[in-house]
């Protein structure tokens, strides 16, 4: 087991793959159900299958196919999330929209709506870390959301999956207390630049990419969604990077109130939170 590690890695390595020892000892851990901690310490062979699905689980790799991909899964928080072509994968830079989220309940019961849901990693993070919420969740992709209630089925999480472009169609009446989104924010011309190969060649488009603006989302976002907002509601929408500033004027624009930013684990901005005030 070792040995096979060992020589994944420098393979990966030598072919300019991110994180080689990474992908290299978790294929084989969760090829194996060990910790990857221990999968340098075994000396013991694989079987003739093992080894011969770890072999195409790093010939996939070499492709600069995800490790979340080829596993079929992904973990986000304390989920364990499947994935299909529809999904993005979930990754740790959302973690800190789902932090700030729960900051926003702080504990109360709330209705909570979150747009674009995808896996359902936010909604899911949020229903199961505060269970006392009513939390909904809306995707454009039917497929998205069957597996979202999949994982919301697995990891024991009460969500209301609605199937809507945005909010369109959507009734909840007296609204909702907490807007959160992860929308796509990646304009077509900026792809090439700005992402790596794992999430412009394997990712979903149409979860990834938001036209030839990048900030058209942000702009239905707040056109759109006061319909389903009490008075007062605060939103959490993830942004990328430095699209914070310009996401907060767009909002007040519309009668939102900027509450400030959030940072992710590498210390970039990744969310903005405001709340809306422009029924009044």
């Amino acid at each position: 087991m070792r040995e096979a590690v060992r020589a994944a890695t420098r393979t990966l390595r030598e072919a300019g793959v991110p994180e080689p020892e990474a992908s290299a000892q978790v294929l084989m851990s969760e090829l194996l159900g060990v910790r990857r901690g221990e999968v340098l310490l075994r000396e013991e062979p694989l079987s003739p299958e093992d080894a011969a699905r770890y072999e195409r689980w790093i010939s996939r790799r070499l492709k600069r196919e995800p490790v979340q991909r080829i596993l079929g899964y992904a973990y986000f928080r304390n989920l364990k999330l499947y994935l299909n072509e529809d999904t993005l994968i979930p990754r740790p830079d959302t973690e800190s929209v789902v932090e700030a989220a729960l900051e926003r309940i702080d504990a109360r019961p709330l209705r909570v709506l979150d747009i674009g849901t995808g896996s359902g990693a936010i909604a899911i993070a949020i229903a199961q870390e505060r269970p006392g919420c009513e939390v909904h969740a809306t995707d454009i992709s039917r497929r998205a959301l069957e597996i979202a209630r999949r994982n919301a089925d697995l990891n024991g999480a009460r969500v209301r999956f609605h199937l809507a472009d945005l909010v369109s169609g959507l009734r909840l009446p007296g609204g909702v207390d907490l807007l959160v989104s992860n929308p796509p924010y990646v304009d077509v011309r900026g792809a090439q630049r700005r992402l790596a190969p794992e999430v412009r060649e394997w990712d979903p488009p149409i979860a990834l990419y938001s036209g030839e603006d990048e900030y058209a989302f942000f702009r239905r976002i707040f056109e759109e969604t006061p319909e389903v907002l009490k008075e007062e509601a605060d939103v959490v929408l993830e942004v990328g990077d430095g699209q914070s500033q310009k996401v907060l004027e767009m909002g007040e624009e519309r009668g939102f109130r900027p509450l400030g930013t959030r940072r992710d684990l590498a210390g970039d901005v990744r969310a903005v939170l405001l709340r809306w005030e422009g029924g009044r």
